[in-house]
């Protein structure tokens, strides 16, 4: 009988399953996020992922997190899709912020995820949660790889609109961008609403803070600052004023930026909120954690599994 964890993100759906079998397996396919890509191709990559994992034997239980479920509606409408595939499986959706504490094999403390978007999310240990952020890229996303981009391109055009020559990160982003000068980043930004192609850039504000440059520093320590007060607001619901309350780090950002971590960690050093903890392993296998709650097998941490997949080791960090 098989266990699966799925982390169902906007460009990608990741499942971990283990099953009788010493083994985990993993497999991939496109996003199934119903609020990215809508029911029908949402449909089309669950089914992927099922086949996939079919020659390995019926499917017990089912935990999936997603981000956009905000919603009891919106949750149950991705449970009954990932049920009408595997009849007679118990199917758990949650919101992809609670698959981070999960991976870290925590069930009380904060999560804190900077990738394309950002948010914070928190349990103790009566039960009660609190989120912070995840407002999207329209209405917030502060300290996410977009928002760190949104705010290179904002001190470009700033220095433009003050006449002042374009600095060294002014100079490389609109390099990036393939436009001549400052001025042409506004048309370009609209034209390119991506947030993965700005997230994208954030890589170059990392590159330049860490040979020294002022301005690439100043957005780094505002992007911590803000995530920082993500974690904050969850902290003043669920664990103020209880210390040492552990504090995981996700998202493609904070995992692979150590000059962010660092930051969040100096700008969270007076609120006792020292235990920070970059994730080691991919979210998926948060919500394999949690499938197995739901089911009697033993949890992942008491096994030694070996991961069938190549080139990845067991809980790698994407």
């Amino acid at each position: 009988m098989q266990i699966v964890g799925l982390d169902i993100g906007g460009s990608k759906t990741h499942a971990v399953s283990s099953s009788d079998q010493a083994d985990l397996v993993e497999v991939f396919a496109g996003s199934a996020n119903l609020s990215s890509v809508g029911e029908a191709e949402a449909g089309r990559q669950l089914d992927a992922i099922f086949t996939q994992l079919a020659e390995r034997g019926p499917i017990g239980a089912v935990c999936a997190g997603a981000a956009g479920v905000d919603t009891p509606e919106a949750e149950e409408r991705l449970r009954q899709l990932i049920a009408a595939r595997i009849p007679g499986a118990t199917v758990q959706v949650v919101h992809d912020t609670e698959l981070i504490l999960a991976a870290a094999e925590l069930t009380t403390g904060i999560a804190l995820i900077a990738g394309t978007g950002s948010v914070a999310w928190g349990r103790d240990a009566s039960g009660r949660v609190a989120r912070a952020g995840g407002w999207g890229y329209l209405l917030g996303d502060e300290g996410s790889g977009y928002g760190i981009a949104r705010e290179a391109v904002r001190h470009a055009l700033r220095l433009a609109d003050e006449g002042q020559p374009p600095d060294r990160l002014s100079r490389q982003l609109t390099a990036a961008c393939n436009v001549q000068r400052a001025g042409q980043l506004i048309d370009h930004f609209y034209a390119n609403p991506e947030r993965c192609y700005w997230a994208g850039h954030a890589g170059l504000v990392f590159e330049l803070a860490a040979i020294g440059d002022a301005a690439a520093r100043r957005i780094i320590a505002a992007a911590a600052a803000d995530l920082g007060s993500l974690v904050r607001a969850v902290y003043m619901e669920i664990g103020h004023p209880t210390p040492g309350l552990p504090v995981v780090l996700g998202g493609g950002v904070l995992v692979h930026q150590p000059q962010l971590q660092d930051a969040v960690r100096q700008a969270l050093a007076g609120d006792c909120l020292t235990d920070l903890r970059p994730l080691d392993r991919d979210p998926a296998y948060g919500a394999l954690f949690l499938a197995e709650q739901l089911s009697t097998a033993s949890p992942t941490s008491t096994r030694s599994p070996v991961l069938v997949a190549a080139g990845r080791r067991p809980g790698s960090a994407t």
